[in-house]
């Protein structure tokens, strides 16, 4: 029996020796696990749905095969990332296209592969929509995104339905906007979007939320505006530390379609098909982050650093908003509680790059290999060359295979674009 760490069935030691550190594993054992918890639970519930996963999570050529092949739908906020669907094969038809500022070329690029939704973020965008459709003879299926003014209990920058946001068109302007007789005569309004944050882990917010949603379907309605699909985004939590709560899908997805269907009665409108985009709920637990521990270096009276080959260039989550992970010693798993000792881990970027300010590691000491949990969400895609550091290799695990899907970065990679000025040469 190893005492190395095992993740997914798979030694992470042979991992790190096989690939090199850093390095993002992802197991797709456990993006099935937890898909199937969302498909089961909907289907459960006997409503028409749809799954949309937030590709801003993760996403690459590997992962849309993996989402294709689950029967999810794909949310996708840039033409980069409608770009990486449509080069994997992904059905355009299963594609739900966000983004608070489309380009034009982008909102043509969608229309040109059909994609099979758009949401507009404001009115301007609902215009712009509608007269590029109408340039290019299409009527493209829109959802609207609403800012509904609730504020979830997370990080300030995180919240995305408050009323001083960028997403999405004020609650009291929607009626106003939409019920505006042959102006948007281009689009095939559909549905209604909202998005009220992320990392929650209470399914009371998104109650309030759906509330306010179907008033707002009832007060269309009697404007003429009929709507039929109702996306109420995502940010399910995800346990990030030991003791973290977790997010009941189940639970609130039947506590939701009963609401849903008692208001629909007292408000007098037809129930929608549900949306949801559980992007960080799917990938966030089915992926780690490993590191070989470098300089270990203690201030007396003070404070242990434990310095790691990688940092806030492949993980800025907790530079940008506190974000908390735990960690272990993958090649120290045997260890006793006696042996642990409060560290901080840092990462070598040029900053103060703390990536975990308080974790309790056992007699941590250079070359050994640090194992990040739960950081399939937003660590790859969030990732830069800051320091001029090449991004991590990305292996995928599935049963007792594991393969590369995004090779590692060389510095030849890093000053490939760079170009020399004439007066230079």
């Amino acid at each position: 029996m190893s005492s190395n760490f095992i993740f997914s069935k798979h030694d992470t030691i042979e991992l790190a020796n096989k690939y090199g550190t850093p390095l993002y594993v992802i197991s797709e054992d456990i993006i099935k696990e937890n898909a199937e918890r969302l498909l089961s639970a909907f289907k459960k519930c006997k409503v028409d749905f749809e799954i949309n996963y937030a590709g801003k999570a993760f996403l690459n050529i590997a992962m849309c095969r993996i989402i294709d092949k689950l029967g999810l739908s794909l949310d996708v906020v840039s033409g980069g990332e409608l770009y990486t669907a449509k080069k994997s094969g992904f059905p355009m038809g299963r594609i739900c296209f966000h983004g608070s500022n489309k380009s034009i070329e982008e909102i043509k690029m969608a229309f040109e592969f059909k994609v099979g939704k758009i949401v507009a973020d404001s009115e301007y965008e609902l215009g712009l929509l509608n007269r590029i459709a109408e340039e290019m003879g299409v009527t493209p299926k829109v959802m609207v995104r609403v800012s509904p003014g609730i504020e979830a209990h997370t990080h300030e920058y995180v919240q995305t339905g408050r009323v001083d946001s960028k997403f999405g068109i004020p609650l009291k302007l929607v009626v106003k906007i939409l019920s505006q007789k042959g102006i948007y005569k281009n689009l095939n309004i559909c549905g209604l979007h909202c998005h009220i944050g992320s990392q929650i882990f209470d399914e009371k917010p998104f109650i309030i939320a759906a509330d306010t949603m179907l008033k707002l379907i009832r007060d269309l309605k009697t404007e003429g505006v009929g709507i039929t699909e109702l996306n109420l985004g995502g940010g399910f939590g995800i346990p990030y530390l030991k003791d973290d709560s977790v997010f009941e899908i189940d639970v609130y997805l039947k506590k939701l379609v009963k609401f849903t269907g008692d208001k629909c009665k007292e408000y007098g409108i037809d129930f929608p098909k549900l949306l949801i985009e559980p992007g960080r709920y799917i990938i966030g637990t089915a992926g780690i982050t490993l590191y070989e521990i470098g300089t270990v270096k203690e201030v007396p009276h003070t404070r242990k650093y434990v310095s790691i080959d990688g940092g806030m260039a492949d993980n800025p989550r907790p530079a940008l908003y506190d974000a908390l992970h735990h960690a272990v010693i993958a090649n120290k798993m045997d260890s006793s509680f006696d042996d642990e000792e409060l560290v901080t881990v840092s990462g070598r970027c040029c900053e103060t790059d703390t990536l975990i300010s308080d974790v309790l590691l056992p007699n941590p000491a250079a070359g050994d290999i640090l194992a990040v949990l739960n950081t399939g969400a937003y660590n790859y895609s969030m990732s830069s060359n800051y320091n001029r550091l090449p991004k991590p290799a990305v292996v995928l695990l599935n049963g007792k295979h594991d393969e590369i899907i995004v090779e590692r970065e060389t510095y030849e990679d890093i000053v490939s674009k760079d170009r020399i000025p004439s007066w230079y040469r």
